[in-house]
């Protein structure tokens, strides 16, 4: 039961974080602004 919940946190931090980050991508003013923001997220920044 305990792994359970664990399981679903995680989920739900997960799906928390990819809507992050589609806002901060859609917030972009040009394609050259999302290039950008992409390569950061990938980079691990």
């Amino acid at each position: 039961m305990l792994a359970y919940l664990f399981r679903m946190i995680i989920n739900l931090l997960d799906q928390a974080e990819h809507s992050r980050r589609d806002v901060y991508l859609a917030s972009a003013v040009d394609i050259f602004e999302l290039e950008r923001r992409m390569r950061s997220i990938e980079a691990g920044d």
